[in-house]
């Protein structure tokens, strides 16, 4: 018994049992996946996978148990490579990271060309999603941690680390009539108007939503989408009153849009880091951590995410202040 065939043995499982599938997720032939499938269940003196044909119908009652340890064993593995390369102060890897848009546009470039300065061969892949993508492509692995936003409780699927916390904003073409109120803007007066706002906005279960909701009101979305400068190009257009988010505004757009303070219309919005449970992190994971998130004590980070502490995350910083303690943190590269 190997781990390649245990690694194929789950990528079986993880692709619907579709063994081509399985085989370009792991980068391998099908033949070869299917040599090893063969020999392991030889080794085992069972079947992994019932057959329909030359097709795999089904995981078995005790292929459900070996799936189950596999996948510790696999873990474990990847924890052991993972405490290797720090101990070895090894600078080289992948990091894969999901997340919208907005943070991929707007919140992440600093950090990441920060991060590149101190390991300069490490490979960083950005996989910007729909909100509503983001957890999927993390619990199958795809990536290697996901940041994502809410209006309320944690993401689940992982350990959610509070990075900062931000507002959004209204945004209309100068000269539009909600630019000229001379008050505080309240949720009718967003309601005479079509909305652009992010593709989350269509869920009934957006704050947005609930917030008209809970005036007796329904929000007239004219036009969605998961990138905040597609929302603002819109706007421009003339679709209607753009709604995202605070760091998605910046001092250019100043020239062709106004920008409205809805602070008190709807709830602030907390981005959160999702990283893996039991799991040892690599050094330039929790590098590009602090530099998100400064407030967050790195030593304090790799044990909670080991399981061998509780997390007891220090209270967020709004966005503005989170970009002043990241100016004036400097960053120490350690294994």
């Amino acid at each position: 018994m190997t781990l390649t065939q245990l690694r194929y043995i789950v990528a079986i499982a993880d692709a619907g049992l579709n063994i081509t599938l399985a085989a370009d997720n792991v980068h391998a032939t099908q033949s070869g996946i299917s040599k090893q499938l063969k020999q392991l269940e030889g080794e085992l003196g069972f079947q992994v996978f019932t057959r329909r044909g030359k097709s795999l119908d089904a995981v078995t009652p005790a292929g459900a148990q070996v799936l189950e340890r596999a996948r510790t064993i696999l873990h474990e593995a990847r924890n052991i490579r993972a405490l290797a390369a720090n101990l070895r102060e090894e600078a080289q890897g992948e990091l894969s990271v999901a997340t919208t848009h907005t943070q991929a546009r707007f919140v992440l470039p600093e950090a990441i060309a920060r991060l590149k300065q101190h390991y300069p061969e490490l490979s960083v892949h950005i996989r910007p999603q729909g909100e509503g993508r983001i957890i999927g492509l993390f619990e199958s692995g795809e990536v290697d941690l996901a940041i994502v936003s809410t209006s309320g409780q944690a993401p689940e699927g992982g350990i959610a680390v509070p990075l900062f916390r931000w507002y959004r904003r209204a945004v209309v073409p100068h000269g539009h009539p909600l630019a000229k109120l001379g008050r505080p803007l309240r949720i009718e007066d967003l309601a005479e108007y079509p909305l652009v706002s992010y593709e989350s906005s269509l869920q009934p279960e957006s704050s947005l939503r609930r917030i008209f909701t809970a005036a007796g009101l329904t929000p007239r979305i004219a036009c969605t989408s998961v990138d905040a400068d597609l929302i603002k190009t819109y706007v421009l257009a003339g679709l209607g009153v753009g709604i995202l988010a605070e760091m998605a505004i910046t001092p250019a757009d100043a020239r062709e849009l106004v920008t409205l303070d809805i602070d008190k219309l709807l709830p602030i919005c907390t981005s959160w880091m999702v990283l893996r449970r039991d799991h040892v992190l690599r050094s330039y994971v929790a590098q590009f951590a602090r530099l998100v998130a400064p407030q967050i004590d790195e030593a304090e980070l790799r044990r909670v995410v080991a399981g061998h502490a509780e997390p007891n995350w220090p209270a967020p910083p709004l966005w503005n202040e989170s970009q002043q303690r990241t100016v004036r943190r400097p960053v120490n590269r350690a294994a």
